[in-house]
């Protein structure tokens, strides 16, 4: 007895050792964040990005298991994503248009549950042509999670904290792609069916805690308490104590909610920044979910290594990612806080930029020691945009146009995800002749979206201001 009692001693204590560690973890947050009950939001919404983004993950760390069992090619597994993402495009207009009328904590958390099930479908078709469809079915449900967090994110936090919060939310969105490689692909490797499953029990237990959530008020409040859709964002209040002049013709003097969504969606669309940010987002997204389907099959061939180093090598890239995201929102907010307008753009524009210099000696490399360091600053520059173009989107838009406007950016980003599987699959099979040297041309030309990106972030430099002054104005007016 005296034996076991000392066996269980030292994993005790490691045991309790782990526990005041996540115990102070947990503190930390909470204090970083302002409080219990925002960090329960925060978690939470990070949780709904990190689940659809996990299911995307698992396709890519499943996608030799896939070939193999379904007999199937590149091409197809490209397409099982591709589907995914072009059904939520479509469905993500309309669930825009819900996002700014109904109770959103109840609708996403009904939603979430109908994902569930379709993850659970995924897992027990018989063949290929039947996943395709239960992927279809999956893509139409995942569409809500981009209005319906964009709007209560803008609903539940002041604008000029936004980029950090949206720091902390991309962080759970990355952290979804890294379970979605490492645990459910190691899973994937026993059974991807098994993978799936994985998926779908958690999203149950999500739904509950979601449609629990407090629903916002809508219009949102800024730091002084003041409602924003009455007194503009930080950002359009920084913009008109400068004097910066409106655009006449796109000042919105009628009620938001009054608009229908073929309104609506010519209004979000006239917005020019608006436009540059939807296409420089849709390129970065357009990269990163080829990174998503096919980034553990190029590491294991370009580096040598098998899947569980694989895994491992995206574990520690992903680390720089939530790095990125994190520093990108914070930066951007404390430019802000500086008085500083195009603060938020300029970060992201930089970080773009950084990240097509970085990916480069990483694709040609074949030592994965020395592309380690390329690839943790890559993923932390090419991650550090999102958080401040988020956040500058709810400044250009009026608040109460936020869901419809993020539908119309998610339609955008999602086609183009859409697309990116099925492009990089049919690429590196059909242009650059398949194995490890069309992967790693395939990634190389890849890099040409993300160089856009850059580019037009740095043409939104320009009109970013003048678009902050026309969405404060629209507030003033239809608020009148």
């Amino acid at each position: 007895m005296a034996d076991e009692g000392g066996s269980r001693g030292p994993a005790a204590a490691a045991a309790a050792a782990l526990g005041r560690l996540a115990g102070a973890g947990s503190r930390a947050l909470t204090e970083t964040l302002g409080g219990a009950e925002r960090t329960r939001v925060v978690v939470l919404l990070a949780a709904v990005l990190a689940l659809s983004s996990a299911d995307a993950s698992t396709v890519g760390a499943s996608a030799t298991h896939l070939r193999h069992d379904l007999h199937i090619s590149n091409t197809d597994v490209g397409l099982l994503v591709s589907v995914t993402s072009l059904v939520a495009a479509i469905a993500s207009l309309p669930f825009g248009v819900l996002a700014d009328r109904v109770r959103r904590t109840w609708t996403l958390g009904f939603v979430i549950v109908l994902w569930g099930a379709a993850m659970i479908w995924s897992a027990t078709v018989p063949d290929f042509g039947q996943l395709l469809v239960a992927r279809l079915a999956l893509g139409a449900v995942t569409a809500a999670a981009g209005p319906f967090v964009a709007s209560l994110v803008g609903d539940y936090f002041p604008g000029s904290e936004r980029g950090r919060i949206y720091g902390f939310i991309l962080g759970g969105e990355l952290l979804g792609a890294g379970i979605g490689f490492a645990v459910t692909g190691d899973i994937a490797a026993l059974s991807w069916r098994a993978a799936f499953v994985s998926l779908a029990l958690p999203a149950f237990a999500l739904a509950w805690f979601v449609a629990h959530l407090p629903e916002p008020q809508r219009g949102a409040w800024n730091d002084e308490g003041e409602s924003e859709a009455h007194h503009g964002t930080a950002a359009q209040q920084l913009a008109r104590e400068r004097g910066i002049e409106p655009e006449p013709e796109l000042v919105l003097t009628r009620d938001p909610r009054r608009l229908s969504l073929t309104e609506a969606t010519r209004y979000v669309l006239s917005i020019r920044t608006n436009l540059v940010l939807i296409a420089a987002s849709a390129c970065g997204y357009y990269f990163l979910a080829g990174v998503q389907t096919f980034g553990i099959e190029f590491t294991t061939h370009q580096y040598g290594i098998d899947q569980a180093l694989a895994n491992l090598l995206l574990l520690i890239v992903g680390a720089g990612a939530i790095t990125g995201v994190l520093a990108g929102g914070a930066i951007g907010d404390r430019l802000l806080h500086r008085r500083y307008l195009n603060g938020r753009i300029l970060v992201s524009a930089f970080s773009a930029a950084a990240a097509v210099a970085l990916f480069i000696p990483a694709i040609f490399t074949r030592s994965a020691l020395t592309a380690v360091p390329y690839l943790v600053f890559a993923a932390l520059a090419v991650s550090a945009q999102n958080p401040p173009l988020d956040a500058a989107r709810l400044d250009i838009m009026v608040p109460l146009l936020w869901g419809r406007a993020e539908g119309v950016r998610t339609l955008m980003r999602t086609a183009a995800q859409a697309l990116a599987p099925l492009l990089f699959g049919a690429v590196s099979d059909y242009v650059f002749g398949g194995g490890r040297t069309g992967l790693q041309w395939t990634f190389t030309v890849m890099l040409l979206p993300l160089a856009g990106s850059a580019f037009l972030l740095f043409t939104a430099l320009r009109t970013y201001p003048r678009d902050v002054a026309t969405a404060g104005a629209s507030v003033s007016g239809h608020s009148a």
